[in-house]
């Protein structure tokens, strides 16, 4: 999945497939994850928020089911 740059100190790169409905997150520190059944409005939210961090912990985290997946970082 292609991954977009954000300015984040927590977010390093996000990328969505709204075919299936999953958001990939590539955290500061390396770690990626995948979140599934994610709608595409979160997604949005997701770039166009003032704080990409704040607003993961609130409306992601915890709140779609999850995959973590190790060596997937690019940077």
């Amino acid at each position: 999945m292609e991954r977009e740059a954000f300015d984040s100190s927590v977010i390093a790169a996000a990328g969505y497939d709204p075919s299936v409905r999953t958001l990939e997150i590539e955290f500061v520190s390396g770690e990626v994850y995948r979140y599934f059944l994610v709608p595409a409005r979160v997604w949005r939210e997701l770039r166009a928020a003032g704080s990409a961090g704040s607003y993961f912990n609130a409306e992601v985290r915890d709140h779609y089911p999850e995959e973590w997946m190790p060596g997937a970082a690019t940077r």
